[in-house]
């Protein structure tokens, strides 16, 4: 899988980002940089804060790909699309609903996730677009978003379906999604991107089951980033999970594959195992 995440990461460059950042561990350590080709121009000091070239290459093949930030929290969208909202016959909301998913179940591509061992039900996969957040964001404005928002990346927000409504008297919306592994993201946080003008396209297997608009989105980027801003403060490397759309489903095989490409930033491509 690493050479075909390469390959797709390189293909990428098609649609021009300002800058496509990664993480990565070289020769047993952790770095930074962002992607010139086929190599990484590895920087030093903080991605989010003056981040400066060493001058230093190394090969992309040469590396593995982490997730490409440590989120202090993840935030994941429910109902924010027409399509999907349609589809349900559920009333498009007023404001923004959403849950969190635990910090510690982010996941880099080409990383394995097995099966809980106390889950034996669905679990499905959800190709989303993803937004970073580079600067402390509070009670900001939709105009005044864009300067908070680092860049996008691609998720698979991976939920374990049946826990959700298991208990009537409680929906398990947060442990159904933070199990360890359940929120791959990555390749890259591509910057200098117009998320309206992006795609999101999940395949299960090497068969496409989602082709969705991020122009469909109830809540665009910027007003999604500046309503939650004004419940809780956003801090640099953050991730917010955009919600998904149409052609959700269920990862049956004992081995599966989940690519989640969106032009400009890549694919991120994870195995899920039912054995544990």
């Amino acid at each position: 899988m690493l050479n075909t995440t390469i390959e797709r990461i390189t293909r990428a460059e098609s649609v021009q980002a300002s800058a496509r950042w990664v993480r990565f561990v070289f020769a047993g350590r952790e770095r930074f940089g962002t992607l010139v080709g086929g190599a990484i121009a590895i920087h030093s000091g903080d991605m989010f804060a003056g981040a400066r070239p060493t001058g230093e290459r190394v090969p992309l093949g040469e590396v593995t790909l982490l997730a490409p930030t440590t989120p202090s929290k993840i935030i994941a969208l429910w109902n924010n699309f027409h399509a999907l909202a349609a589809k349900l016959s559920s009333p498009v909301p007023a404001e923004p609903l959403y849950l969190m998913k635990a910090p510690s179940c982010a996941a880099g591509p080409d990383a394995t996730i097995a099966r809980p061992a106390s889950y034996a039900g669905k679990v499905v996969y959800e190709g989303e677009l993803g937004i970073v957040i580079g600067r402390r964001c509070s009670k900001v404005t939709p105009q005044e978003a864009g300067e908070f928002i680092f860049g996008y990346t691609c998720v698979n927000d991976i939920t374990a379906l049946d826990l959700i409504a298991a208990d009537p008297s409680f929906a398990q919306w947060v442990r159904a999604k933070s199990f360890d592994g359940f929120g791959p993201f990555g390749p890259v946080i591509a910057t200098g991107l117009d998320p309206r003008d992006l795609t999101v396209r999940t395949l299960l297997n090497g068969q496409e089951r989602q082709n969705y608009p991020v122009a469909d989105m109830i809540f665009q980027p910027h007003e999604l980033v500046s309503r939650l801003s004004h419940d809780m403060t956003l801090l640099p490397g953050d991730l917010i999970c955009c919600g998904t759309s149409l052609g959700v489903g269920t990862m049956k095989e004992s081995l599966n594959t989940v690519e989640v490409t969106i032009e400009g930033i890549g694919t991120l491509a994870n195995a899920f195992v039912q054995g544990n």
